[in-house]
């Protein structure tokens, strides 16, 4: 299945293209965003990082891995890029299933956690999964803070090691049934 765009009040959530590595250069290159990542992202960040980064995992989805990439944008914006979810529905490993990143510019908005529900949707109604899982740095507060506010649930630490010099990540999992429930409360 291709990746859809998703739409939110403030945000539209495209499909990963080439056109976006300018943009995702800029704002991937900040320590403030790299440190809570595991090191297998590289860090100083190198010139082609994002462009590299872009057409791999381009080359990934059309040899037919199962791979969700959107870019976020602000509605009514110019387009940039401002931000990247994805989301390897049956992928196993240390990392879980999802993950994202959000320019510094725009934290603390509650873009984030507004986007990471549209996904939730798109895996639990669209894709029919029963669960997946997410890890993030034991730092990493404000991801912590997103996964709590989206219906994840804590399930126990892991050793990942993480750019900041942590080794402890927070395992979550995000289960279907918990997540029909939440959303049936907020729409009464």
């Amino acid at each position: 299945m291709q990746t859809p765009q998703l739409e939110t009040e403030r945000l539209i959530l495209r499909p990963l293209a080439l056109s976006d590595v300018p943009a995702i250069q800029r704002h991937f290159d900040n320590w403030n965003i790299i440190r809570h990542l595991s090191t297998i992202v590289p860090w100083p960040y190198p010139a082609d990082g994002a462009e590299s980064f872009v057409r791999m995992q381009l080359d990934k989805i059309l040899a037919g891995e199962e791979i969700h990439l959107w870019v976020l944008v602000l509605k009514g914006g110019d387009g940039e890029a401002i931000g990247n979810i994805h989301l390897r529905p049956r992928a196993e490993g240390l990392k879980g299933n999802r993950g994202f990143w959000l320019a510094e510019p725009y934290w603390r908005r509650g873009l984030m956690t507004e986007a990471i529900t549209a996904v939730n949707n798109f895996a639990f109604l669209t894709l029919g999964l029963d669960h997946f899982y997410v890890c993030n740095a034991a730092t990493n507060e404000a991801s912590r803070r997103v996964k709590q506010k989206t219906g994840a649930e804590f399930v126990g630490f892991i050793e990942l090691a993480h750019h900041g010099g942590q080794s402890k990540a927070e395992k979550w999992i995000v289960r279907r049934e918990a997540w029909l429930r939440e959303r049936a409360a907020v729409e009464r």
